[in-house]
């Protein structure tokens, strides 16, 4: 029994199908309940438009089920000799239903059965980041309510600034979800167009029924043009990733704010020893390692829409298998970022800080600007008040 969709007579060279492979196998695993879903839903199509018998359509249903409940237990396995989800899928209906089995992949290519899992990957995991990324949003405004009013110094250049206060630091970084939870929706609203039908890129001369497969699959659309259809493989991943990017943005530049206040030098906040590391060789160490490595991750995520540019950006349209490496690079990034989002969610709220930071004599400066606007309320004009303020730092009579 052949094992491949395309297979024929002749038998591929070990080597060039071990590499060609590659890691799919490992990764189509999480597009697996999608894939199942949508192939559920495309034998419904055949059988309403009367390309499989009401049979037909129980037999594969009943083989779908079984494979979607090994696939909720996690006993799902992608058997050896068998390259992919789309094949494995095809081969255990085949292997059941005889010629019924065979007739799961009728109006449809792999391409598309992809394209289409894919997509529905892509929303269900959107809209998990989206719910992590509320949860903490709705921290930081929390945190920052705690310790409302506290003034915390403000820095530019590495230069003492202005006066600040925590919670408008905090609050900083609710605002600036606010601005990546629109770009998750925007992506979440590029990949919800159905591709299913599309086939190999061309379309099918069968008379599907695209409105059901994309009600039924919960898109909100379908791609009208078959090429472009397959012309969104590797775009609505950049899209994805741009979103995922601009959230990484936020992430890591929080963290680098932490791994700077945290440091004696300054002594804005504190966490639990619990949250910190220490040092082999220095006992008085407390380590921000954690934070310090959501930086990292999330400075390299930011690289990913870079990354699938130079993938796809000088291929024509059409499908080619330049696309398999998508998956190799947005699906490990979607695991990142969940797990620095749900480390900070678990971190944030044992912040506390130091509400005498600002008292510091090296912070006396720091109101200057103040002094310099009061005068100008007294109906200076702001470049003479300037003036007076400077020439009083300067003379050390501030």
């Amino acid at each position: 029994m052949k094992t491949k969709l395309w297979e024929k007579d002749t038998l591929t060279d070990n080597v060039i199908e071990k590499f060609t492979i590659g890691n799919d196998k490992e990764l189509d695993l999480l597009i697996a309940p999608f894939d199942i879903e949508a192939s559920m839903v495309h034998a419904k199509m055949l059988q309403k438009v009367g390309l499989i018998s009401n049979l037909e359509l129980q037999q594969l249903l009943e083989g779908l089920n079984e494979l979607k409940l090994l696939v909720n237990n996690g006993e799902f396995i992608i058997e050896e000799g068998i390259e992919d989800i789309h094949s494995q899928i095809e081969f255990h209906l085949t292997k059941k239903y005889g010629e019924t089995g065979k007739k799961i992949h009728t109006a449809r290519s792999r391409n598309d059965q992809v394209l289409t899992a894919i997509k529905l990957f892509i929303k269900h995991e959107l809209v998990g980041i989206k719910e992590k990324s509320l949860l903490l949003k709705a921290l930081f405004n929390q945190t920052a309510e705690k310790h409302k009013g506290i003034t915390l110094p403000g820095y530019t250049h590495f230069q003492i600034a202005m006066p600040s206060s925590f919670d408008n630091w905090l609050n900083a970084f609710a605002e600036s979800l606010d601005d990546d939870l629109e770009l998750l929706n925007a992506a979440f609203n590029i990949a919800n167009k159905n591709p299913l039908g599309s086939a190999a890129g061309y379309g099918t001369n069968f008379k599907i029924d695209r409105e059901f497969t994309t009600t039924e699959l919960g898109f909100d659309s379908y791609n009208v043009s078959p090429v472009y259809a397959q012309m969104t493989r590797g775009k609505t991943e950049k899209v994805a990733a741009i979103a995922i990017s601009s959230l990484a943005h936020t992430l890591s530049k929080f963290s680098y704010d932490v791994c700077l206040y945290l440091c004696q030098n300054f002594g804005f906040i504190s966490f639990p020893d619990s949250l910190t590391t220490g040092s082999s060789i220095m006992p008085h160490k407390k380590n921000p390692d954690v934070f310090e490595l959501i930086r990292a991750k999330c400075n390299v995520l930011q690289g990913l829409p870079n990354q699938l540019t130079l993938l796809t950006n000088n291929l024509p349209s059409g499908y080619h298998r330049d696309m398999q490496l998508t998956k190799e690079l947005l699906f490990p990034a979607i695991k990142e970022l969940k797990e620095c989002i749900e480390v900070l969610i678990h971190v944030l709220p044992k912040m506390e800080v130091n509400s005498n930071c600002a008292e510091d004599e090296k912070y006396k400066y720091m109101y200057s600007v103040n002094k310099v606007n009061e005068l100008v309320m007294q109906g200076l004009s702001f470049r003479e008040a300037y003036g007076i303020i400077a020439d009083k730092i300067e003379k050390q009579e501030f």
